[in-house]
């Protein structure tokens, strides 16, 4: 109550107490260096002692390890996360600002940290064994972690010791082993209103931060980065101290065994921000990267397409209306706005664009590409005319090639840890002979077989197909002009083209049965499934999430013909 002084993240007066003295702002949880002083020194003599003092909670084991908690392992493994990121350009205060709060505020509404003990069944299992220890039992002490900033940990949160020795003795007392204290209960514990912790929400903590942030970074860029190994995913807990020992169920818990995918992380972002109470994040507008019209531009020149069909896709945009800020904006919690997946929404853009010129129905494109390259042979002035047919040859065969090394990456993946596990003392030479004979056996059979070593990881880009119109060989196609697509109407430049076939009349409801169409390659053309390939492939998603943006782009396009259009079927019907 004496400490009057304002937060200096959000100036709020509403303070309260950690477990180490030290004050923290109820609002945002940010932890300040100021400690409570003593003002009342008296005591009570030959009282006895209720509370056990902190900083022996790191006592070492007989094996040399020492007690740690599963949010002390994900604390670590988003600061590594979020030091690599760091590396790569983000914003210096995503670390400790941004991450570092909203993990704070996820340990407080999880009841992990910043709030009273557990209640539920663990309070009920660790009631037989407060009734039998002298430690403090006041429920308004905050229980179980008083968190550091994420750069000054190093897996070492202090914990209430009181609890810290609780659960130990639940630990012991349970057949399964663990080798961090609470892994067994943190899988036997419901936690589905809680928002059990995972790898992979890791990951969507990380795309949370870079959202409200608004760095330019998509979602599958992000994704990308961690399957070529620039952010630390897999194997992520050889990076632990030495002293946090892993075994049994910690293993399930930090042990990844495929890599992350778009829509799961995608989804558990949005549960978190609404889990957490987030307020409406900061606006995307037509300035920002993660606006249709950015990134439709940055897709178009790793498609290897035209420039003026930039001026298309910016078209399509504003009539349908997803480059609003209000529908590209996060809204945490509001079920009525549609969650936005802003490279797949541009890649559907860019689709249903070419569709709008080429048709893309294995007939239609090959006619202008066989017009446009007559014109190209008599043409000797301004840019040559785009032609589908040596544009997807070009493409195709630089895809086969990333196809085929992505392909052979993954198939040389090691999933298991390079650096040897090994839980005791006595267990330490075995398993270091034991790795080291496998290793001797791959050199061995690398040399027999003539097989490269595997050479540096290549600097992360966010293009991974590159097209220069210095080269003189005529595979880039920026530059190349649409006058033999277009015609002049009124003024504007129109579609030659007439026709659009849709790829669905009626859209599925996606609530039921997670998708808005359905998409079977055989149903469809060649062309049509080829640029959904080329997109897939450099968003690494299936094409059938494209194809279902596309639908719904469709359908915000042609929303009044496919009105007037069933409003009259259904009076045939009657």
């Amino acid at each position: 109550r004496d400490f009057n002084e304002r937060c200096a993240q959000c100036s709020e007066v509403n303070w309260g107490l950690t477990d180490g003295g030290r004050f923290y702002c109820r609002s945002c949880h940010n932890v300040t260096e100021r400690t409570r002083e003593v003002v009342n020194t008296d005591f009570i003599t030959n009282s006895r002692v209720q509370t056990i003092s902190k900083g022996l909670r790191k006592q070492e084991n007989n094996d040399g390890g020492c007690e740690w908690y599963i949010c002390e392992g994900f604390q670590l493994v988003l600061k590594k996360q979020a030091e690599a990121l760091e590396a790569l350009g983000v914003c210096p205060q995503m670390k400790d600002e941004i991450l570092c709060n909203f993990w704070r505020c996820y340990l407080q509404k999880s009841k992990q940290a910043y709030c009273k003990r557990p209640a539920g069944e663990t309070v009920k299992a660790l009631s037989a064994c407060e009734s039998s220890t002298d430690v403090d039992s006041d429920p308004e002490r905050p229980s179980l972690l008083h968190l550091l900033s994420l750069s000054e940990s190093e897996g070492d949160l202090q914990t209430d010791c009181s609890f810290a020795s609780s659960v130990s003795k639940v630990s012991e007392s349970t057949s399964v082993y663990s080798g961090s204290v609470d892994g067994s209960l943190y899988l036997m514990k419901n936690q589905k209103e809680q928002l059990r912790m995972t790898m992979p929400m890791t990951l969507s903590f990380c795309y949370m931060a870079l959202l409200w942030l608004r760095e330019p970074i998509t979602l599958s860029e992000l994704l990308r980065f961690v399957v070529e190994g620039h952010i630390p995913y897999l194997n992520v807990f050889q990076h632990f101290p030495e002293k946090m020992k892993l075994c049994g169920l910690d293993l399930r818990i930090f042990c990844v065994e495929s890599w992350p995918v778009y829509e799961e992380v995608f989804n558990k972002m949005h549960e978190l921000a609404a889990f957490l109470d987030l307020p409406r994040f900061p606006d995307i507008t037509d300035s920002c990267f993660l606006h249709p019209d950015m990134l439709c531009m940055k897709y178009l020149m790793e498609a290897n397409l035209p420039d003026e069909l930039h001026n298309w896709t910016c078209r399509v945009v504003k009539k349908i209306g997803i480059g609003e800020v209000d529908f590209l904006t996060l809204m945490p919690g509001n079920k009525s706005t549609r969650k936005v997946k802003y490279d797949v929404l541009a890649a559907a853009v860019i689709v249903v664009v070419l569709k709008l010129l080429f048709l893309l129905d294995d007939r239609y494109e090959w006619l202008l590409s066989e017009f446009a390259e007559e014109r190209n042979k008599n043409n000797t002035e301004g840019g040559p005319y785009f032609e589908f047919k040596k544009w997807y040859e070009v493409v195709k065969q630089s895809l086969d090639v990333e196809q085929k090394k992505l392909d052979e990456e993954r198939a040389k993946c090691l999933w298991r840890c390079e650096k040897p596990l090994f839980y005791s003392v006595k267990n330490k030479s075995k398993v270091l002979k034991r790795r080291q004979m496998v290793v001797n056996l791959q050199n061995q059979f690398g040399k027999l077989s003539g097989s490269v070593q595997r050479a540096e990881k290549p600097n992360p880009s966010s293009f991974q197909l590159s097209w220069s119109e210095e080269n003189t060989d005529g595979s880039c196609f920026h530059g190349h002009s649409l006058k033999g697509v277009l015609q002049e109407k009124c003024g504007l430049l129109t579609a030659m083209n007439p026709d659009y076939w849709l790829c669905t009349v009626k859209l599925c409801n996606e609530k039921l049965c997670g998708h808005l169409a359905h998409y079977r390659e055989v149903e469809f053309p060649q062309s049509y499934h080829f640029v959904l390939g080329l997109f897939s492939f450099l968003l690494r998603i299936q094409p059938s999430y494209i194809h279902d943006e596309v639908c719904m782009v469709e359908h915000k396009l042609f929303n009044k013909k496919l009105y007037k259009k069933l409003k009259y079927n259904t009076v045939l019907r009657k």
